[in-house]
């Protein structure tokens, strides 16, 4: 089964990274659907029903996003609000219909890795900047995974580390 990828990113026409795993993911359509929130719902408006029958078609999920202000872009927050919801997610015998659905982050951040941590010029790791998302879908039951993280997008922008970025992330999508 194909895995699903929801892509939440406000301007990707001006991204590098996110731009290039879309047009590396396309590549591949037999095993990945790349699903863009931004261009189906520019009004933000978004379809609740064929958001769930498409997360139901799916057993594995990514949620890809560009990682700024130490959030996701807020059409991702709008998502889970109102995709989310009682009666389907979560909260009766009819709920639940991401339980067990293999779901995990592909985030890409400004900051190099070494910034982030203990030690580091901002003192939380990126699985502590995350936690919310996954204390969310742990909340509906499904299985979540680590986040993938692609690093030093605002000082590093060269051929080289962004075919290393596409490499890495196919890697991590093809052992999800």
């Amino acid at each position: 089964m194909k895995t699903l990828i929801i892509v939440t990113h406000p301007n990707i026409s001006e991204s590098v990274i996110n731009k290039r795993w879309i047009e590396e993911l396309k590549k591949l359509s037999e095993n990945y659907t790349v699903h863009q929130l931004y261009e189906l719902y520019p009004d933000e408006k978004i379809d609740v029903e064929a958001e769930q029958r498409l997360i139901e078609q799916h057993d594995k999920i990514i949620f890809q996003f560009p990682y700024y202000w130490f959030n996701a872009p807020s059409l991702f927050k709008k998502w889970l609000d109102v995709v989310m919801t009682h009666g389907w997610a979560y909260g009766s015998k009819s709920g639940y219909k991401m339980e067990g659905k293999k779901i995990a982050l592909a985030i890409s951040l400004g900051v190099d890795e070494s910034e982030l941590g203990e030690s580091a010029k901002y003192k939380y790791t990126l699985n502590e900047l995350t936690r919310p998302f996954e204390l969310s879908f742990e909340y509906v039951k499904a299985n979540y995974q680590a986040p993938f993280a692609f690093y030093g997008m605002e000082y590093n922008v060269t051929d080289e580390h962004i075919n290393l970025g596409v490499q890495s992330y196919i890697n991590f999508l093809s052992d999800f």
